[in-house]
């Protein structure tokens, strides 16, 4: 693996870290991008996993001309993948279901689906650079299942719809101050901080850790596949909308959006 790819990998001591490795695109997820993560979940043996990305962005969203910008149809690969899932997003139902206890050192802004794969994970240590925002209502979009049975438990139902409805982006301080991350700390130590967190989860008994994360899905969480089928369609309906499709040539053209609410 080079340092080319997107997506890096290193396992040692039991921790698996996972490194975004599109810093020219703030780290925007393509769909190599996604099936690489997926795939790199699924695949671990480690006892922790942690994720994070090179580059000032921690991930922000869909990479836009790909996967929002483009005519051009979705990958017969990435729709196998949706299949095999109930239409839940792949990366996500590996993410959602996997036993494997997950921390997100968030480096920077973690926006859109960055935002979503923030929210996946169990644990959240923030950068004192990171920034978060549900962008998806400004894009005409829905957001993804973690935004919807996530986000409002974490930070109540009520910031939560805030969030949600307006697009709104919140730095670290009041991500920390409003439960959304457990932890605000200087940039130089982030990893530091993830890594030795991990280590202490590494060092339990990795069986009873499994069962506890299983009995956690099992007690506060919605049906994923469920919801990402409905999310998934909502989607689908909205990025056929006129509003949506001004909403990406707006981003593209980088001025304000003008929503006709059809």
């Amino acid at each position: 693996m080079t340092d080319l790819e997107p997506l890096l990998y290193e396992e040692q001591d039991y921790i698996g870290v996972i490194t975004l490795n599109r810093p020219e695109a703030m780290n925007s997820l393509n769909y190599d991008l996604y099936a690489k993560l997926e795939d790199t979940v699924r695949q671990s043996t480690a006892r922790v996993l942690v994720i994070t990305a090179n580059g000032r962005a921690f991930c922000a969203g869909d990479d836009v001309k790909q996967i929002l910008g483009s005519s051009d149809p979705t990958p017969e690969q990435a729709r196998e993948r949706s299949r095999a899932t109930g239409g839940l997003t792949p990366a996500a139902d590996a993410l959602l279901y996997t036993d494997i206890p997950v921390i997100a050192a968030i480096n920077g802004a973690a926006v859109g689906w960055g935002m979503e794969l923030a929210l996946m994970a169990d644990i959240r240590v923030a950068s004192e650079n990171a920034k978060f925002g549900e962008l998806f209502v400004v894009r005409g979009l829905c957001c993804d299942a973690p935004g919807l049975g996530r986000l409002s438990a974490l930070v109540g139902r009520e910031k939560a719809a805030e969030l949600l409805f307006t697009g709104d982006i919140i730095d670290a301080a009041t991500a920390h101050q409003i439960g959304l991350v457990s932890r605000c700390v200087k940039h130089d130590d982030l990893m530091p901080t993830a890594m030795a967190l991990a280590a202490k989860i590494a060092g339990n008994p990795p069986l009873a850790v499994q069962a506890l994360k299983a009995g956690l899905r099992r007690t506060v969480e919605p049906d994923w596949r469920d919801t990402g089928k409905w999310a998934i369609e909502q989607i689908t309906y909205l990025r056929g909308t006129e509003d949506s499709k001004e909403g990406v040539a707006a981003f593209l053209e980088k001025r304000e959006p003008v929503y006709q609410g059809r």
